[in-house]
C-alpha cells in the first residue's frame, strides 16, 4: 500500500509538473516576441552569401565588407566615416601638418564638394581659390555625390604633379577653370607678431601636434623681446579660419591662460558625462588683457579655446558667429589597417553649453567686408545628417564685453591694414589697456 501510494503521488506530481510546462508555454506564446540584437547580422551575413554565391561576376569580399562598413557610417552625420588602409594614412598625415596636395579642407555640402578652408601659400591659394567654393570637377570628372575621401584620394598625389579642377562660386555666372600644381603643405601652425605697444599678436592656424608648444614658445619669446620695453600689454589671438584639429592641443592652449575651472566637457549618448579637462594653476600667464578674434570658419577645437576663455572672463572675442562642430570624432583602429573614425561625444563649453550646430556669438560682432562675387559663408548646420543643436538653458552667464567699441581712428598698425576685423579687435585691445 505504502508503494502504491507513493507511486500516486510521484505520478500527480509529474502531472503537475507537465501542466506548468504546458501553462508557461502558452503564456510564452501570447508573450510579443523579443528581437534579437544579432538579426540585423543575420541578415548582412545572409545577403552577403547570397552576394558571394550568385553574382554574376566574382566579387572580392574584402571590398564588399569594406562598401557595407562604409554605408552605415555614411548614415551616421557627416564627420563619421570609414576609412580604408590609404585613406587612413591620409587622415594620420593631416594630423601631423604635412602632406602633399593644393592645399583645401573640404565636406560635403548639399552632395557638393565644398571648400572649408585654404591653406596660405598653397597651390589653391595662389589660383585664387576660396573658402564656399564648389568642386564641380577634378580632372574631367564630376565631383557631385562623390566620397569625400575619394574627392580627397584625387586631389592629393606627388609634388609636382597637376590636377585640374573645375569650381563654382556663388553669385558668378561662369565656372573658374584652375590647374593646380601638388605640392608639399607644410602648416606651420602659428604666427606671430610683436607689437611696437607690447601687444603678442598669435594667430593659430591648426591645431595639429606641437601647436601648444609652439604657442608657448612664442608667448615666452615675446615676453623675453619686452622685459627691458615695459613688458606684454596685452595678448590678441586669432582664431578665425582654424578648422580645429586635436582636442588636446586646444586644451594646452587654453591651459596657458586659465589658472583653474573647467576648460571643456564632454558627453556622449544620453547626456552622460564622459571626460572633463580642466586648467592648472602651475605655467599660468600673468593676467594680460586678452581679445581673440573667430569667425564663420573657426571651428572645433578653435571653438573649445574661444569658448573657454570667454565664459571665464578672460578674453572678449570679436568677429562673427563661429562655425558650430561641436562634436569629437574617435579613430578606432581596424583589423588590415582600415579604421573607423567615429563622433562620439558632444563637447561643451564650461558654463555647460553645447556649440554643436549654434556656435560660438562673440561679444563684439564685427563683420568683415566681402568682395563682389565672394562666396557666401556657411556653418555646421548647413552640413548633411549633421547632429542636431542642444537646448542650452537660459542661466547661461552673460559673456563680457557686450558694448560696441567705436571705430578705428588714426593709424592703427601695419599688421590690420587691411583687415576691419583685426582693426576693431586692435581697438578694443587697447580699450582694454587703457582701463586697467
Amino acid at each position: 500500500m505504502f508503494h502504491q501510494k507513493s507511486g500516486s503521488k510521484r505520478l500527480r506530481l509529474a502531472l503537475v509538473g507537465t501542466l506548468a510546462l504546458v501553462f508557461v508555454a502558452a503564456m510564452a506564446s501570447k508573450a510579443p516576441a523579443r528581437r534579437s540584437p544579432f538579426e540585423p547580422l543575420a541578415i548582412f551575413a545572409r545577403a552577403l552569401a547570397y552576394i558571394e554565391l550568385s553574382y554574376v561576376e566574382p566579387v572580392d569580399q574584402e571590398s564588399l565588407v569594406y562598401g557595407a562598413i562604409r554605408g552605415l557610417a555614411d548614415s551616421l552625420d557627416p564627420h563619421s566615416v570609414f576609412l580604408d588602409p590609404e585613406e587612413y594614412e591620409i587622415l594620420k598625415s593631416d594630423a601631423e601638418g604635412r602632406f602633399a596636395g593644393v592645399g583645401v579642407e573640404v565636406s560635403a555640402r548639399d552632395g557638393w564638394l565644398t571648400i572649408l578652408s585654404v591653406f596660405e601659400g598653397g597651390p589653391a591659394a595662389k589660383a585664387g581659390l576660396q573658402p564656399g567654393d564648389r568642386f564641380l570637377s577634378i580632372d574631367g570628372e564630376e565631383a557631385r555625390d562623390v566620397r569625400l575621401y575619394d574627392a580627397v584620394r584625387r586631389i592629393r598625389g606627388e609634388p609636382g604633379t597637376t590636377v585640374e579642377v573645375t569650381v563654382r562660386r556663388k553669385g558668378q555666372e561662369k565656372a573658374l577653370e584652375r590647374t593646380l600644381t601638388r605640392a608639399f603643405i607644410d602648416v606651420d601652425p602659428i604666427e606671430v607678431a610683436l607689437l611696437d605697444d607690447g601687444i603678442i599678436y598669435v594667430r593659430i592656424k591648426a591645431f595639429q601636434d606641437g601647436t601648444a608648444r609652439l604657442f608657448s614658445h612664442a608667448l615666452d619669446q615675446a615676453v623675453m623681446k619686452r622685459r627691458k620695453r615695459g613688458g606684454v600689454t596685452g595678448l590678441l589671438i586669432d582664431l578665425r579660419d582654424n578648422g580645429g584639429g586635436l582636442l588636446h592641443e586646444a586644451v594646452w592652449v587654453s591651459d596657458e591662460l586659465l589658472a583653474s575651472g573647467v576648460i571643456v566637457s564632454t558627453r556622449g549618448r544620453g547626456g552622460e558625462k564622459i571626460s572633463e579637462y580642466s586648467a592648472r594653476r602651475a605655467g599660468t600667464r600673468p593676467k594680460w588683457p586678452v581679445v581673440v578674434l573667430i569667425n564663420e570658419n573657426t571651428a572645433s577645437a578653435s571653438e573649445i579655446v574661444a569658448g573657454a576663455l570667454r565664459d571665464h572672463a578672460r578674453a572678449v572675442l570679436v568677429g562673427v558667429r563661429s562655425f558650430g562642430k561641436g562634436s569629437v570624432q574617435n579613430v578606432f583602429e581596424l583589423p588590415g589597417g582600415s579604421a573607423l573614425k567615429l563622433t562620439t561625444y558632444r563637447y561643451y563649453t564650461p558654463s555647460g553649453r553645447s556649440i554643436q550646430a549654434e556656435g560660438i556669438t562673440p561679444d563684439l560682432v564685427a563683420g568683415q567686408p566681402r568682395a563682389e562675387g565672394d562666396p557666401e559663408p556657411f556653418r555646421e548646420e548647413e552640413l548633411e545628417r549633421h547632429l542636431a543643436a542642444q537646448p542650452n538653458g537660459a542661466g547661461v552667464p552673460k559673456a563680457p564685453g557686450s558694448k560696441q567699441a567705436p571705430k578705428a581712428t588714426g593709424k592703427v598698425a601695419a599688421l590690420f591694414a587691411e583687415d576691419s576685423q583685426g582693426q576693431r579687435a586692435y581697438v578694443v585691445m587697447k580699450q582694454l589697456i587703457q582701463s586697467r
